[in-house]
């Protein structure tokens, strides 16, 4: 396969589908390696409301002690 550079120095690969990403190698002088990358898995969306208000009731570190008891703790007399 023959394939020419453009003005802006892009060259056009045949069997590539718009998108896909290419990691390109210069191995010696006019010699390179295209290497196409794979998209990562896309991630789960983030959490909703209710599913952070559930959290934060189950996590596991709670002030064990009143807001009056911190403040005394806190303030100076």
């Amino acid at each position: 396969m023959t394939t020419k550079a453009d003005s802006k120095r892009r060259v056009v690969l045949p069997r590539a589908k718009p998108g896909e990403i290419y990691d390109v190698q210069e191995l010696d002088e006019g010699q390179y390696l295209l290497v196409r990358l794979e998209r990562p898995e896309p991630k789960a969306p983030p959490p909703g409301r209710r599913e952070c208000l559930r959290a934060m009731d189950e996590h596991p570190l709670r002030v064990a002690m009143s807001w009056d008891e911190l403040r005394r703790m806190t303030r100076e007399p």
